[in-house]
C-alpha cells in the first residue's frame, strides 16, 4: 500500500509553491540582516544566510530542473519539510523556541492541510511537533544583548511550545476540514455542469432529429412512390418483388428512426421552441415521472392567477425535476404541487407524504454528500447530491429555495419562489 496519495486533488500548482517561497527567502534575508547590521545583534551571520542560501537553491532547483506544473503529494511533502527544517535551522541558532519567529514553523504544516493528502499531511504536523519538542531542549541562546534581560519562569518557558502545538493541530484540524468541504462541492459542481452539458446535447440532438426527419420526409416519401409503382410493374417477378418490399420496409424503418429521435414525432414541439409558464414546465415533469412511476401526483393551479411566459431554461427544467423527483421518491403513495402566482411573485410548493427530512439533516440541506444516521434504508437515503444540484441551478436562476417539513401533510415540503421581474429577466 502506498503511503502518499496519488489522488488528482492532492497536488500543488509549481508557480504558486515558489512565489510563496521567493516571499520567505526575501523575509528571512531582510530580517536576518537587519537585525545584524541595523539592531548590532550577535550571532553567525554567515552561517545564517547559507541555510537561507539552501532554500534559493531549491527553489531554483523547482523552476530550472523539475519538468511538472505541478507538485505531486510526494514532492509537496518533501519541498514543504524542507522549509520546516530549513526555518528550524535558523531559529536554533537565534534562541531556539523563545525566537519570536518560531510561530512560522506551524505555516508549512497548515498549508500542507489543503493540498496534501491525509497521511503525508498527518506525518508533517508529527515532524513539526517534533521539531518544536527539539527547540524546547536544545537551542543557542537568544542573540546578544536580548540574551542578558530575557529571563522567564519555567511555566512560561514550556507553554511556549505547547501554545505552539495546540495552535497547529487546531488550525490544521479546521485547514483540513474546510479542505475536504471544498473539494466535495467542486466535484459535486463538476457533477452537475457534466449533467447540464448532457441535458444541452441531448436538446440540440433532438432538435437536429427534427430537422433531419422534416428534411428526409420529402425524398423518402418519394422513394416509397417508386417503390410502391416498380412493385405494381414487377409484382408477377417473384424475386424482384422480394427485394422491393424489402426495400419499402427499410424506408419505413428509417422514418420510425427518425421519429424516435424527436420529441415529438408529429408537430414541432412548443415545449422547446417557445417561451412558456411555470405551470407547464410542472405538467411536463409530472408527465414523465407519472409515466415511469406509480406515485399519485395532485397538482393544484387555484392560486395561479398571473402565469408569466418565460423563457426556456433546461436549468429550471432540471432544478425543478430533481425537487419533485426527490419527492417522488421518498412519498409513500402521493405528492402534492402546488403553483402560485399573483402579481409580484411566483411560488412552487412541493409536499410528500412520505417521512420528511430527518433532523441531522435538515440544518445541512442544500450541502453535498450528506447523509442521515438515522436512517434505516441507507440506499434510499441518498447523499443530498440532487438536493444540491436543483438548489443551485434555480438559486443562479434567481429563486429563492426553503426546504423544511410540512406543516400539514407528514412529509418534506419545498419552496421555490421568484419574484416575476426576476423571472422575465430570463
Amino acid at each position: 500500500m502506498k503511503f502518499f496519495e496519488t489522488s488528482k486533488y492532492f497536488t500543488l500548482k509549481k508557480s504558486t509553491y515558489i512565489n510563496l517561497r521567493w516571499i520567505a527567502i526575501i523575509g528571512q534575508l531582510i530580517t536576518i540582516n537587519v537585525i545584524y547590521f541595523i539592531f548590532s545583534f550577535k550571532f553567525d551571520l554567515i552561517l545564517e544566510n547559507l541555510i537561507i542560501l539552501i532554500g534559493v537553491l531549491t527553489n531554483l532547483y523547482l523552476i530550472y530542473i523539475h519538468q511538472r506544473t505541478q507538485l505531486l503529494d510526494k514532492e509537496a511533502f518533501y519541498f514543504l519539510l524542507i522549509d520546516v527544517l530549513q526555518l528550524s535551522c535558523l531559529i536554533y541558532l537565534t534562541g531556539g523556541i523563545t525566537n519570536p519567529f518560531s510561530i512560522f514553523l506551524i505555516i508549512p504544516a497548515i498549508f500542507s492541510s489543503s493540498c496534501l493528502g491525509f497521511k503525508s499531511n498527518s506525518l508533517l504536523v508529527v515532524i513539526t511537533v517534533l521539531i518544536i519538542l527539539f527547540l524546547t531542549f536544545f537551542n543557542y541562546p537568544l542573540p546578544f544583548p536580548v540574551n542578558e534581560h530575557f529571563h522567564v519562569d519555567a511555566y512560561y518557558y514550556y507553554s511556549i511550545p505547547i501554545s505552539l502545538t495546540v495552535a497547529l493541530i487546531f488550525l490544521n484540524y479546521f485547514a483540513l476540514k474546510f479542505g475536504i468541504e471544498s473539494r466535495l462541492r467542486k466535484e459535486a459542481l463538476n457533477k452537475m455542469q457534466e449533467i447540464m452539458s448532457k441535458e444541452h446535447e441531448l436538446l440540440s440532438l433532438g432538435g437536429q432529429a427534427a430537422a433531419a426527419a422534416h428534411s428526409l420526409g420529402t425524398p423518402f416519401s418519394t422513394i416509397k412512390i417508386i417503390a410502391t409503382d416498380l412493385l405494381t410493374q414487377f409484382k408477377d417477378n417473384k424475386e424482384v418483388k422480394k427485394d422491393i418490399e424489402l426495400l419499402g420496409s427499410q424506408i419505413d424503418r428509417c422514418g420510425e428512426i427518425l421519429k424516435k429521435l424527436t420529441l415529438n414525432p408529429i408537430i414541432e414541439d412548443d415545449f422547446i421552441d417557445r417561451d412558456i409558464t411555470i405551470s407547464n414546465y410542472v405538467k411536463e415533469i409530472v408527465k414523465s415521472f407519472q409515466e415511469t412511476g406509480k406515485k399519485e401526483f395532485i397538482v393544484n393551479y387555484d392560486q395561479n392567477s398571473n402565469p408569466l411566459n418565460i423563457t426556456k431554461s433546461i436549468e429550471i427544467v432540471y432544478g425543478m425535476r430533481n425537487f419533485i423527483g426527490n419527492a417522488n421518491k421518498f412519498a409513500k403513495t402521493k405528492v402534492f404541487i402546488s403553483v402560485k402566482s399573483d402579481s409580484n411573485f411566483t411560488e412552487i410548493i412541493i409536499e410528500d407524504d412520505g417521512k420528511g427530512y430527518p433532523s441531522d439533516v435538515l440544518r445541512k440541506i442544500g450541502e453535498p454528500y450528506i447523509k442521515s444516521f438515522k436512517s434505516l434504508n441507507n440506499l434510499k437515503s441518498g447523499l443530498g447530491l440532487g438536493i444540491f444540484i436543483g438548489k443551485t441551478l434555480l438559486e443562479k436562476n434567481y429563486a429563492n429555495i426553503v426546504c423544511r417539513n410540512s406543516k400539514t401533510r407528514s412529509g418534506a415540503e419545498v419552496s421555490i419562489k421568484w419574484k416575476n421581474k426576476d423571472l422575465l429577466d430570463l
